[in-house]
């Protein structure tokens, strides 16, 4: 019986490029909106307005955005491991 690090993770090499370009156009997205939450939670903080939401809303959307960032961001370090771990043999 071999051990999960002796099977192929993926099928082919395309097929690894396109998921890591797929997680990381979605990582950036979210990164994205993180920054955006952000600043319109220092504009609407700072001229003591509401822009929509409160000033502490747009900073708990802009750390949700940043979480949400993070899983597909992993999943392609992972995939960019493998990847490359697979070239050196």
């Amino acid at each position: 019986m071999g051990s999960a690090l002796e099977e192929k993770p993926f099928k082919n090499r395309e097929d690894v490029k396109a998921e890591i370009k797929r997680c990381s156009t979605f990582a950036s997205i979210c990164m994205f909106f993180c920054f955006i939450f952000a600043i319109l939670g220092v504009i609407g903080d700072a001229l003591n307005t509401t822009l929509g939401l409160e000033s502490m809303s747009w900073f708990l959307l802009a750390i949700i955005a940043g979480l949400i960032a993070i899983h597909p961001q992993m999943h392609a370090v992972a995939a960019k491991h493998l990847l490359y771990m697979d070239e050196s043999k």
